[in-house]
């Protein structure tokens, strides 16, 4: 990764440039797993489900109600959470607090390798159904489409999500460049001025600069005219 600073990300309260962080992998990668969350969800909603002369629906894979809800699970969460990264991905360099930066990173470690694992069992189990299917359950192979959709993007899924882990793990392993934070930053806190400015208060206006005087010792002076004072000598009678 070549973005410096804390985290993978640079000072905090940095500008951010919509366009540089468009082009970021981790973005990219965040708008392609939310795309194939999305065609995974809406397809098994959509079409996953078939009607065999009844009015009750049976899903397209073997009749297996679990593999449908499992498939729309998977991919209504992962659409909300791609969301949700999405937004704490661009508000990441106004994080001021090193340890709030550390919790976000490491919150999106854990949920993108758990949903890197969920989505292999989604597409085995998906596989697995799908293969069990018999001609006859999808009457004018209704659902097929579908169900390849979903099994398609949900292996998809598996690479995008677990690209978004390999990320994660990178921008962790950088740690924090503690030369842009103060003790404030570390605490979560605001950072406060240790000394007091040399600006005038409640000068007006003239902008002018303001010079300290500075007292010389209080005996210097004193010193100095009883040097200076002529001598009186005692007449010596």
């Amino acid at each position: 990764m070549d973005v410096a600073g804390s985290f993978g990300a640079g000072r905090s309260g940095s500008i951010i440039d919509p366009i540089a962080f468009a082009k970021q992998p981790q973005t990219i990668l965040r708008v392609l797993s939310w795309i194939f969350s999305l065609v995974v969800f809406a397809s098994i909603v959509n079409e996953g489900y078939v009607n065999l002369g009844s009015e009750r629906l049976h899903c397209v894979f073997n009749k297996n109600e679990d593999a449908c809800n499992y498939g729309v699970f998977v991919g209504l969460v992962g659409l909300l959470a791609c969301s949700f990264f999405f937004m704490l991905d661009y508000k990441f360099s106004s994080i001021s607090s090193v340890k709030d930066r550390k919790k976000a990173i490491m919150l999106e470690i854990g949920f993108s390798g758990v949903w890197t694992f969920l989505y292999f069992v989604s597409f085995c189990f998906l596989t697995n159904q799908w293969s069990r299917t018999k001609d006859g359950d999808l009457p004018l192979n209704q659902g097929a489409d579908a169900a390849g959709a979903a099994i398609a993007f949900s292996f998809f899924s598996i690479i995008t999500w677990a690209g978004l882990t390999v990320r994660s793990v990178q921008k962790y392993l950088l740690g924090t460049d503690m030369t842009l934070f103060t003790t404030e930053h570390m605490d979560g806190g605001a950072p406060t001025q240790p000394y007091p400015s040399n600006s005038p208060v409640g000068g007006g206006g003239g902008g002018a600069e303001t010079t300290e005087t500075y007292q010389s010792p209080p005996f210097t002076e004193n010193n100095a005219a009883a040097a200076a004072a002529p001598t009186y000598q005692v007449p010596i009678y």
